[in-house]
This record gives C-alpha cells, sequence and structure tokens, in this order.
C-alpha cells in the first residue's frame, strides 16, 4: 500500500500529464463550438447575446424574432467568458488583434482548454480519487483513471471546445460529493451538500441531457441523509438546494433574456435540423440498429476504438458485491446505461462530424470505475490483457487527436478511410475550417491544399509530421518516469 503522500503525488503526476496531452492540440472549428464561442465573442465584443454578426460561422443556430443565437445550453460559453476575456488583454498586450485570426485561434484555444480540457482531467482525477477511497490500489486506480483520459473518445473530446467534458467533469463531481456526504462530519456533509448541489446544477446549464442523472444523484444523496442522519437533514439539503437553484437561474435569466421565456430552449427555434421538432428535441425512443451502430459499427462504433470499455460493467457488477460500494456501482452502470439508451433514442445519433459517438462521452468516467477491481483481482494473464487494451486505445486514440477527432460525415469508416492513412503519411492537424468560417471541405482535408486551421504545440514550434509530436512523447516519458521513481 502506496503512503498517503505518493498517493497524492500519482494523483499530480496524472494531472500534469493529462492536461499536457489535452492542452498540446488545438483543433480549430466546426460547427458545433464554433456556435458557442460565437456567443463568447458575442458578449465581449458587443454585450449581447445576439450572434447576428457570426452567424455564418455555423450551421448550429437558432433564429428567434429576427436575431440569431446559439441553439447551445450557455453553460459551457458563460464559464470561459472571464479565460477569454483574460487571453484578450494578453493579446492585446503583445500587439495581437484578438479579432485576427492568430487572436481568435488563441482566445478559442484558451476556451477548449479552460473548459473541456480541464474538466476532462477533474473527471480523470476524481476517478483515481475514488479508486484510493475505496480502499483500490494505487495501480488499480491510475489504470481506471488513465483509461478513461487517454484510451479513449474522452481525450478527442478534450480538445474540442464542446460541452461533453464539461458536463462528464460536473456528473463525476455530483458522484464523489454523494459518497462523501456518508462521513460523520457535519461541516464536511455541508461542504459536499453544497459541491453536489453546484455540480448538477451546472451539468444541466451546460447540457440538458444531464438532467436525468442530475437528478437520480441528487435524489439518492437527499434520501440516504435522511435515512442515516435525520437531524440534520433540512442544513444539508438546504447546502445542497442553494447553488443548484443559483445555476437554475443562470439558465432561465439566459432563456429570458434570449428567448422572453425562461422556458423556451434554443433547441425550440433551431434554424434547420426538421427532426428536432418530433419528439423531445429529436429523442424519441431507442433503435436496436443505432445500439449495434453505436457500440461496434464502423462509422461511430466505440468499442473497436475503446475495447476496454467492453469489461467495464463486468467490473462493476464485481464492484457490487461489496456491500458498502453497492449503490455505488448501481448507480454508475445507470449513468452508462441511460447515455447508451440515450444516443441510441436520438434522431441525429451520429453526431454529425464526430469521433464515436459522443452523446455517450458523459458515462465514459462511470464506466471507468469498473477498471478498479478488476486491475486488483487480476492476475498476469488478464492484466496482460488489461494493458493490450489501453496501449491500443492510446494508439488509437493518439491517431485522432493527431488527426482530426472530428473526421467527416462522408466517411463511413473514419479510421479506415481517413485518419490512420493521414497518420501514417505524418499529414496531422487536418480541419482547415477556423472558428470564423462556416465549413470545411471534406475532400481537401489531406495534403494542405487549404491552409490547416488545426495545429499541435510541436508544430508551433516548428517541428512537422510526426516530429511534432516528439514533445508530448517526452512529456509522457518524464510523467512515466516521475510515477516508477514514486
Amino acid at each position: 500500500m502506496a503512503s498517503p503522500l505518493r498517493a497524492r503525488r500519482t494523483g499530480w503526476v496524472l494531472v500534469i500529464v493529462l492536461f499536457g496531452s489535452y492542452a498540446y492540440f488545438y483543433q480549430a472549428g466546426g460547427w458545433n463550438q464554433n456556435s458557442r464561442f460565437a456567443m463568447v465573442r458575442a458578449v465581449l465584443e458587443r454585450h449581447t447575446l445576439q450572434i447576428d454578426a457570426y452567424q455564418l460561422h455555423t450551421g448550429d443556430k437558432a433564429l428567434f424574432e429576427g436575431h440569431y443565437y446559439s441553439d447551445k445550453p450557455p453553460g459551457t460559453s458563460l464559464m470561459v467568458i472571464p479565460p477569454v476575456a483574460v487571453a484578450r488583454i494578453i493579446s492585446e498586450a503583445v500587439g495581437v488583434d484578438p479579432g485576427s485570426f492568430q487572436g481568435i485561434a488563441w482566445t478559442s484555444y484558451v476556451a477548449a482548454v479552460t473548459s473541456a480540457g480541464l474538466f476532462t482531467v477533474l473527471a480523470a482525477w476524481l476517478v483515481y480519487m475514488l479508486g484510493l477511497r475505496w480502499g483500490f490500489s494505487v495501480g488499480a486506480a491510475l489504470f481506471a483513471a488513465t483509461a478513461y483520459g487517454v484510451t479513449g473518445p474522452a481525450w478527442s473530446y478534450a480538445t474540442l471546445f464542446m460541452s461533453h467534458g464539461v458536463t462528464a467533469g460536473c456528473l463525476m463531481a455530483a458522484f464523489y460529493a454523494r459518497s462523501r456526504m456518508a462521513e460523520r462530519d457535519e461541516a464536511r456533509r455541508g461542504m459536499m451538500a453544497a459541491l453536489l448541489g453546484a455540480s448538477t446544477g451546472w451539468a444541466v446549464v451546460t447540457e440538458l441531457q444531464a438532467a436525468i442523472p442530475a437528478i437520480v444523484i441528487v435524489l439518492l444523496a437527499l434520501q440516504e441523509e435522511f435515512r442515516c442522519r435525520r437531524a440534520t437533514f433540512v442544513k444539508v439539503a438546504t447546502a445542497l438546494v442553494i447553488p443548484g437553484a443559483a445555476c437554475a437561474l443562470i439558465m432561465f435569466a439566459y432563456n429570458t433574456l434570449a428567448f422572453h421565456s425562461p422556458f423556451h430552449l434554443g433547441y425550440a427555434s433551431e434554424e434547420g435540423f426538421e427532426q428536432l421538432r418530433t419528439g423531445f428535441f429529436g429523442i424519441t425512443r431507442p433503435e436496436w440498429w443505432r445500439v449495434k451502430e453505436i457500440l461496434v459499427g464502423e462509422y461511430r462504433g466505440i468499442l473497436p476504438l475503446f475495447p476496454l470499455l467492453i469489461l467495464a460493467p463486468i467490473g462493476l457488477v464485481m464492484l457490487a458485491t461489496d456491500r458498502p460500494r453497492r449503490m455505488d456501482a448501481g448507480l454508475a452502470l445507470f449513468v452508462g446505461i441511460y447515455y447508451l439508451v440515450l444516443n441510441a433514442s436520438y434522431f441525429y445519433w451520429e453526431g454529425g462530424w464526430s469521433y464515436a459517438p459522443r452523446q455517450v462521452t458523459p458515462a465514459l468516467p462511470f464506466m471507468a470505475l469498473g477498471f478498479l477491481p478488476l486491475w486488483d483481482v487480476a492476475q498476469r494473464p488478464l492484466r496482460a490483457l488489461l494493458m493490450a487494451g489501453w496501449i491500443w486505445g492510446v494508439a488509437v486514440t493518439l491517431v485522432a487527436v493527431s488527426t482530426n477527432p472530428q473526421p467527416p460525415s462522408t466517411y463511413k469508416a473514419p479510421m479506415r478511410q481517413l485518419l490512420w492513412p493521414a497518420f501514417r503519411d505524418g499529414d496531422l492537424s487536418l480541419n482547415h475550417q477556423t472558428f470564423v468560417h462556416g465549413s470545411a471541405v471534406p475532400d481537401q482535408m489531406r495534403g494542405h491544399t487549404i491552409p490547416h486551421a488545426a495545429w499541435n504545440l510541436g508544430e508551433v514550434a516548428g517541428l512537422k509530421g510526426h516530429a511534432s509530436l516528439v514533445p508530448l512523447g517526452l512529456l509522457w516519458i518524464a510523467g512515466i518516469a516521475a510515477l516508477w521513481w514514486l
């Protein structure tokens, strides 16, 4: 058993290496992220929520009473306004116009790093911390955290200014807070209740689909508090409700300012995408053919890209055999099933230009908890299998983040047809759509016939092709050396 000091230092190494791996890549624009960033620019540059001046940059927009707005829930955009404002000041200080291509690349990079990047790191770190708190080895906790952080789609979406990484971090923070509310110290329980309220509230402000798991986590926490500690229930419940209500007020205020009603969502005024008008904004009922495509299809299937995931439910069932962890295991499995059913019920299940089925991304840290018991009970052959799956996932995901984690929907087998051939040839950072362009040309991503807008830090330093990944490799080697020393 590692000492607490070594366990903490191992956690810091994990955080540094993951954050460096996410911040190493800038993936440039796309409809989803351009819509969110248009709102950020509108607030900072024009002091309005209307994105009329930027509406040609994206197809993801709402048209209401003659004005354009982002169709996305506002959480991810709102949270990056302060860091982007600072980035704009830095840009001006070094003589770069924040509205120029270079200035927008810098500020949008900061937006992605301080939202999806940071919150994906948070989710991975919480997987690690939960593993230690539940009595698993440091090795098991580290394996589970990195299996989530770098062997699957989470790494891809940590480099994009989208909501999935933020939602995953918020829901994991809520899950962690609920587990800590069992502590005897009343002040600590109150702090965890406040964290639970804030994290579930912000998860919903960021991504509406998070409402169901958020409600379930909150209700379980309140039920456990009422059953075990009735004397302090009102105080703890108040600590939970206040920050959650504050997040709801932010959402209602945004909807009212933009659409004149606290309950009018941007998706209700979506321009185009007619199927969003069926069911609940395109969500109807799950289809088995979608489940198959989501899991094993060559177009968006997650298991060929993240094969370790197939073992996660087995691990969660094993975790449930430990009575104190039964509720945690059941809750994690519920979140995984919920997002699979949600994705299979959505008309636009494939996610447009995306890597793997992106709607299931917030469930991945919950599924990664299943790797904890698998690692600790595994004998040498099973550990070798786990490591083989880990290596495969890292390699495949590195191919995606190095080339383009937004492969055009015209590629029906994106890894085989686009991503791997480009990586093999050293043709990296393929995306040429900036945050001020409304589209990219799928068949002109290779060969740099159109200047690429995406980059990695090695390319910024002047390195080309595979050589541009050497600094990232050195970071990983340093991290492995530090872990070996610890």
